[in-house]
């Protein structure tokens, strides 16, 4: 039953990330702006702080995390594994299809739509996982599509050092000067509305060129990952909070990066755009269902 409170976490959260994706897709049809440098900062500076700040923090144990980075885990290699076979019977190529349905938007819509949702408390929850999507995707990510390929590298290493770091500090309960903090802090925050914004620009890409596998990928993601997380629910104990986070998480759209690395590597990027972008429009319609589904807490 949709009670009140589930319809104002819906809107409440819903409508701000929309809006501020639209700001972004509107500027970006007028100005066309480039946003490499852009994305080079969040990458290599504003991400890696806000990993850090949280992970650091003081009222952190990451130890109470690892039920979900497991449950996390299982959901990136298990929707791997699921889709498989499904690019084996329709021809599809499985080093184009199956990346973007084991690794989600978990930076750009999941970090500022659970804040938004759950509030400050459930961010450590939401990088966590987003840790988790990261290290997959450097590691097996990468060597889906080139045997050879090299986990350090340009992208990750900002990323790796900011987890190692904090994870350090948090679980050596080494407490750093507050004024340390702050700016560090004031850095990490500017990621969600930019990730967003930035969302928003790359959503003017969105063409019909591969419509139809756009669309399944934009049903098949989420549902992979929600069928997972419910047949792991039994076994992972996660608390309330823990489990809406991971509800979202399993409901997450391809990510962005998936465009990336598939242009790197020339793996039909063209069409791996069109399951991103269309995939993180159908967003629209999985994120409601996730946060009415999540329990109050």
């Amino acid at each position: 039953m949709i009670t009140e409170q589930i319809i104002e976490r819906i809107l409440g959260s819903i409508v701000p990330v929309v809006v501020i994706v639209l700001i972004g897709y509107v500027y970006g049809r007028w100005r066309q702006p480039k946003m490499d440098t852009v994305n080079q900062l969040n990458m290599e500076l504003f991400v890696p702080l806000l990993i850090f700040s949280v992970l650091a923090s003081k009222s952190v144990d990451i130890l109470d995390y690892l039920p979900l980075a497991i449950g996390a885990t299982v959901i990136v290699l298990g929707s791997g594994i699921l889709t498989w076979p499904l690019c084996k019977l329709t021809g599809i190529n499985s080093k184009t299809f199956v990346p973007p349905m084991m690794f989600t938007n978990t930076g750009n819509l999941a970090l500022p739509l659970v804040l938004l949702a759950f509030g400050e408390a459930a961010l450590p929850a939401a990088i966590v996982v987003f840790i988790v999507e990261m290290v997959l995707h450097f590691t097996l990510g990468f060597y889906i599509l080139d045997r050879h390929a090299k986990v350090l590298n340009r992208i990750s290493i900002p990323t790796i050092i900011a987890t190692f770091a904090g994870l350090l500090v948090g679980l050596t309960q080494t407490q750093l000067p507050e004024i340390a903090l702050i700016p560090l802090d004031m850095l990490g925050e500017i990621v969600i509305p930019l990730m967003l914004f930035a969302l928003g620009i790359r959503m003017q890409d969105v063409t019909t060129n591969d419509l139809g596998i756009g669309v399944a990928a934009a049903i098949w993601c989420p549902l992979t990952g929600l069928v997972i997380a419910y047949a792991l629910q039994p076994f992972l104990g996660l608390d309330p909070m823990q489990w809406s986070v991971f509800l979202v998480f399993a409901a997450l759209p391809p990510a962005v990066l998936n465009y990336m690395v598939a242009e790197r590597y020339n793996q039909e990027p063209t069409r791996v755009a069109s399951i991103v972008l269309i995939g993180n429009l159908g967003a629209i319609a999985w994120m409601p269902l996730a946060l009415a589904l999540a329990p109050p807490f």
